[in-house]
């Protein structure tokens, strides 16, 4: 049985911790992220690049910390020493945490952060895109001449290496055999809350931090992208969708599989099955230089020759194909019109071009795939029928 026939006690006590862990990104290539970074930076017109607490900071530094409202970057000249700005009462905690060799500029808690960085940097700065609004304008009030530093940052995350392609697999491989065994915990009267702590305590046995994420919609409630509030008990006869991804050293996973509990009746199966063919028609469009919309419009042609849309009309697909994925769960690029952004190897997306009938039901089928040198390769497979999530 793929779908029922198991308990949450049987499940968690089969679940062994992960044994093929890939390893850790290493500091040699960090410290080429850091050369890229630099020479992109150069050839931008400007000194450095100041990158802020969050998925960025873990790139280049190895620091896990995310953002608030003290100013935690690293500031990148093009040329010399990486350093940290950090207040001063983290020192100890940042020192445990970051991979590079970086020196330190410390601030405390009476003095400007932004005074710091523009006594620090002579010449025009790059910002982290993801920086907030306030410390960007609070680092322009300084003098500084700052401009946007997405075109380095995203130039460098969005090709993944070998390592990377690792711990996204192993992420994505994880996931997916915890979203079969909460197939198989399914029973009528089932929460849809007992199956997201489920999923969270097994992401967690396996070896993860937990559920990163976790979205279990039943029946109606599919025909929402992100659900509706409330909790739900599964009924005969409802369509189940379960989305949800876990973190390995950072890196994401984002797997939904959308089945039958029972009969849904011909029109859910119709869908279904357009579904799955634009899934495979955008996957199939992959090759490196094609612009990323031009897979957004493979999976709508597919929509669109069934009589569904067009465009971003309902029934049909409202959202973009895919996401850039990676230490964020959503990044760029993306798989949507007007990203034309040329496809390149080592690049990352989700692939969930998702049909919504509205107030009735929807079909999302997730999987990740990355590009190769001819085209694309899965990560995971796809769900091979509605009534079989999983192969």
């Amino acid at each position: 049985m793929t779908i029922g026939g198991s308990s949450i006690p049987d499940e968690l006590a089969t679940i062994a911790p992960w044994a093929d862990r890939a390893p850790p990104i290493t500091l040699a290539e960090r410290t080429a992220r850091l050369d890229k970074a630099r020479a992109l930076t150069e050839a931008a017109g400007a000194d450095a690049l100041l990158i802020g607490a969050g998925a960025s900071l873990r790139y280049f530094a190895g620091v896990p910390w995310g953002a608030t409202e003290r100013l935690v970057a690293l500031l990148l000249p093009v040329k010399g020493q990486p350093m940290l700005i950090c207040p001063r009462f983290e020192q100890g905690s940042l020192e445990a945490a970051v991979e590079i060799d970086a020196d330190l500029r410390l601030w405390e808690e009476d003095e400007s952060p932004y005074a710091l960085v523009a006594d620090t940097v002579g010449g025009r700065l790059l910002l982290d895109p993801q920086l907030p609004y306030g410390m960007a304008s609070a680092l322009a009030a300084t003098g500084l001449d700052v401009a946007d530093g997405a075109s380095v940052i995203d130039a460098c995350r969005m090709i993944k290496s070998p390592a990377e392609l690792a711990l996204l697999r192993q992420a994505k491989a994880m996931t997916l055999d915890i979203q079969r065994r909460a197939a198989r915990i399914l029973h009528p009267a089932i929460a849809a809350s007992t199956v997201i702590r489920f999923i969270d305590e097994a992401h967690r046995a396996i070896g993860s931090s937990g559920s990163y994420f976790c979205a279990v919609q039943f029946g109606h409630a599919t025909a929402f992208p992100h659900g509706l509030p409330g909790d739900q008990l599964l009924e005969e006869d409802q369509l189940v969708l379960i989305d949800t991804g876990c973190q390995v050293e950072g890196y994401h996973s984002d797997i939904t599989r959308t089945y039958a509990f029972g009969n849904v009746g011909d029109e859910a199966r119709a869908i279904w099955n357009i579904e799955h063919e634009a899934q495979a028609a955008a996957f199939a469009a992959v090759e490196p230089g094609v612009p990323c919309e031009a897979i957004d419009y493979a999976a709508r042609a597919v929509l669109e020759k069934a009589g569904l849309g067009p465009d971003y009309r309902l029934p049909g697909l409202s959202h973009r194909t895919g996401h850039g994925i990676g230490l964020s769960i959503h990044e760029p690029a993306y798989l949507v019109r007007g990203d034309r952004t040329p496809l390149a190897p080592g690049m990352c997306f989700s692939n969930e071009p998702m049909i919504v009938v509205p107030d009735r039901f929807g079909i999302r089928l997730e999987d990740h795939f990355h590009v190769t040198d001819t085209g694309a390769a899965w990560f995971t497979e796809p769900q091979p029928s509605i009534d079989r999530p999983f192969g």
